[in-house]
């Protein structure tokens, strides 16, 4: 199989010039500081459709005859290359029909919906959405618009990597969240082309890294099953063509749990005032386990999309925050007895911590008679402040555990 070549990728920045423009690049004093490098932020959660997914999109679309736009294009999706899809048919007039997991963001369906495209809800995973959207294309004639196994798709992605050595020439690393490999096998086209030397990392949800299997393999392989909050990255098997890119081009694939993915997103909403989603969060992840150390010039982080649930969201940040300490559930045990919820509270209340709820129950085979289990949901000022508050309670007389 061919690599997509630079000319590819120029053509495709010309093509989507009048469409599609930069998204910004945000240094981070907050991140620079964590990782100890040069840290910058690549922002396609501010993009159109709030993903990079409308550059290889568009450039897919834009690059069909008139006679195959006729029969409208089919695509597969969990969220962000759906509303590429669907805004870059509208603009280029063909129907769209895309097939999504029948569980997947209700946001990101309502504005695929609302770009005007019509949206299939079957399956459980991505890939069977893709599996449906395969046969629909049989059965139809319809043109499949792959997210990620395309010449065009990996070229529209690959403007990125363009607008990077616009942005920051300097740069020494860029780390890119990989799913099916479409956006790293772009972004790392481009860059070997023009400045070979700058390293190119690729991350995967732990839950979903169909990469390092394949690459031992030397073919693609079936992951038996995905499990990651990251659902813009949970896809089971590499695409063939992305599998030769990441396998010629990249220079590291490392793999983030979803603790870390969640610790990573609460970190840019809150230090960058930047909306991501999990798959977004992700370069961020990597990041914060040491992947950058060392480096000699500007890092750059892709935020790859910003399209989130708003109860995932609100879910994610307590994760986030329980996993970086500001955030704990305590269990102990009192007497039975009046006062004794008071004085816990009392004292709980002078070492600073905020209590969010207390839970008191009564009925358990393990509690001794007289005595009551409460849990309590705090927030602390960190994994010191919860080490200190333990330390002092247990010195109280409550043998309190973090739950």
């Amino acid at each position: 199989m061919d690599l997509v070549t630079i000319d590819e990728i120029r053509a495709a920045a010309e093509l989507m010039a009048d469409r599609i423009g930069p998204t910004p690049l945000e240094y981070s004093r907050a991140l620079s500081g964590l990782a100890g490098v040069d840290v910058r932020l690549k922002c396609e959660n501010l993009q159109r459709t709030g993903s990079f997914k409308i550059r290889g999109a568009f450039t897919r679309i834009a690059g069909l005859t008139d006679e195959e736009r006729a029969r409208g294009v089919i695509a597969a999706s969990a969220g962000n290359h759906a509303q590429g899809v669907a805004l870059a048919g509208q603009w280029l007039n063909t129907t769209v029909t895309v097939h999504m997991p029948k569980d997947a963001a209700l946001p990101k369906v309502e504005a695929t919906r609302a770009y005007g495209a019509n949206v299939v809800l079957e399956g459980a995973t991505f890939n069977d959405a893709l599996a449906l959207a395969e046969r629909a294309v049989e059965d139809t004639g319809s043109v499949m618009i792959h997210p990620f196994d395309n010449e065009a798709v990996i070229a529209g992605q690959g403007t990125i990597g363009l607008e990077l050595l616009d942005q920051v020439p300097d740069m020494s690393t860029v780390i890119v969240p990989v799913g099916g490999g479409g956006l790293i096998s772009g972004i790392a086209a481009c860059l070997k082309a023009l400045a070979p030397d700058v390293r190119v990392v690729g991350v995967q949800a732990a839950g979903s890294a169909s990469f390092p299997p394949s690459l031992a393999a030397g073919e693609p392989l079936d992951l038996p099953a995905v499990d990651t909050i990251a659902d813009g990255i949970a896809v089971k098997r590499p695409g063939d063509l992305n599998l030769v890119h990441v396998d010629q081009l990249v220079d590291e694939l490392v793999t983030v749990d979803d603790g870390l993915i969640a610790r990573a997103l609460v970190l840019v909403l809150e230090r960058a005032k930047l909306v991501v989603e999990p798959a977004g969060a992700a370069a961020v992840a990597a990041l914060l386990d040491g992947v950058a150390e060392g480096a000699t010039g500007p890092v750059v982080c892709v935020l790859s999309g910003g399209n989130i649930d708003p109860l995932l969201l609100q879910h994610l940040v307590t994760s986030g925050l329980s996993a970086d300490g500001r955030f704990a559930t305590l269990a102990t045990r009192v007497a039975d007895r009046p006062g004794e919820l008071a004085r816990l509270l009392a004292t709980i209340a002078d070492l600073g911590v905020n209590v969010v709820t207390v839970e008191h129950h009564r009925l358990s085979r393990t509690l001794r008679l007289g005595t009551v289990e409460v849990r309590l949901e705090v927030e602390t000022r960190g994994p010191d402040h919860v080490a200190s508050t333990l330390t002092a309670l247990r010195a109280g007389g409550w043998p309190v555990e973090v739950d």
